[in-house]
């Protein structure tokens, strides 16, 4: 499957964070010019990307930008693979972005009530667009909930918008507490339960922690494979001895898990 698994987060003014995060095992990189870095070193970092993006990398490299201006200066770089964009509302905002970055895939963060009310029409706003995101903390702020069970139904919103938009399943918002690893991967079994697919980062050592919560388990893995071959029997619809019902959904279903453990 090649659907990217782990995003991690860098901050854009440190560029020897960066440099550990290409190496760090995540599917893709993500260099942060906006809440990572403090105001006084926006220019510092935005520069400091610009010579880091002017070679490529084997990890692709995305960059959550801090405002349109920085577009223009990063979108011809070859070491870029993506744009991150926070904080659109409204189509329009998508399509101002894809004229400064002709060809550049474009990766919304839906941030606020407004942006997840709009999750449809921002996931099919333009052709760029590859995937949709929830940024959590901000939307946690202009909700005023506490409870991170207040945000499922914003979850389960953009999971359903990134499908009906024939999108990937989205990523979770990261987990702030880097210390705290069972709470993530707690975190991340609710996320799989809720349809979406891998979760981004922003410290190493949550990494592992995301993959094993997304990647099939032994059981899951044979179950799959109990589904695929008695599809492949071609006696049609049928029951398993589990009481499991095979049909189209389900088999297709098998495939992905199967697809899915292939990676390892």
């Amino acid at each position: 499957m090649s659907l990217p698994l782990t995003w991690l987060y860098a901050p854009g003014d440190r560029p020897e964070v960066v440099r550990k995060a290409l190496v760090s095992g995540a599917d893709v990189v993500i260099v942060d010019l906006e809440d990572a870095v403090a105001p006084d070193r926006k220019a510092y970092a935005l520069d400091a990307t610009v010579d880091l993006l002017a070679d490529s990398h084997p990890v692709p490299v995305h960059v959550r930008v801090h405002t349109p201006h920085d577009i223009p200066t990063l979108a011809p770089l070859p070491g870029l693979h993506g744009l991150r964009v926070p904080k659109v509302t409204h189509p329009t905002d998508i399509h101002r972005i894809a004229e400064l970055a002709p060809g550049l895939p474009l990766y919304p963060l839906l941030e606020s009530a407004l942006a997840v009310e709009h999750a449809y029409a921002l996931a099919t706003a333009h052709p760029a667009v590859r995937g949709i995101a929830l940024g959590e903390a901000d939307l946690r702020a202009d909700l005023g909930v506490r409870d991170d069970s207040a945000l499922d139904w914003a979850r389960g919103r953009v999971v359903v918008a990134a499908r009906a938009a024939a999108l990937p399943p989205p990523a979770q918002s990261v987990h702030p507490d880097i210390g705290d690893l069972e709470a993530l991967a707690a975190g991340c079994a609710r996320g799989r339960t809720l349809g979406f697919f891998g979760r981004a980062a922003i410290h190493p050592r949550q990494l592992p922690v995301i993959e094993r919560a997304y990647l099939p388990t032994p059981e899951e893995v044979d179950a799959a494979r109990e589904v695929v071959a008695a599809a492949g029997s071609g006696a049609g619809a049928q029951a398993l001895p589990d009481g499991r019902f095979v049909d189209a959904a389900v088999v297709a279903g098998a495939h992905r898990v199967l697809a899915l453990a292939a990676r390892t």
